[in-house]
């Protein structure tokens, strides 16, 4: 990932202030996999289209952020609520 740990250290979820983390590479083919098939919706319900390079996940595992080109996408309607994983993710 991109995103440096001095940065991580003072980023948080626009929305619940919980603290993020780097999505693990594991999580991240996952999320991946349901882009691919259609099936992932971010919270403003549009359905992604394009697969992530890298993406931050708030440290309670509920919401995911984008990241594009090293910076991360911190708008509330860009978020992946992780609910939408079957099992959870």
């Amino acid at each position: 990932m991109n995103v440096s740990t001095p940065l991580l250290d003072i980023l948080c979820c626009p929305v619940s202030r919980e603290p993020l983390l780097p999505l693990s590479g594991k999580r991240l083919a996952r999320v991946n996999k349901e882009i691919a098939a259609g099936q992932l919706k971010d919270v403003d319900h549009q359905t992604l289209q394009a697969p992530l390079k890298a993406a931050l996940i708030t440290r309670d595992g509920k919401l995911i952020y984008p990241v594009e080109s090293g910076i991360p996408v911190l708008l509330s309607e860009r978020a992946i609520a992780t609910l939408q994983f079957e099992p959870p993710l």
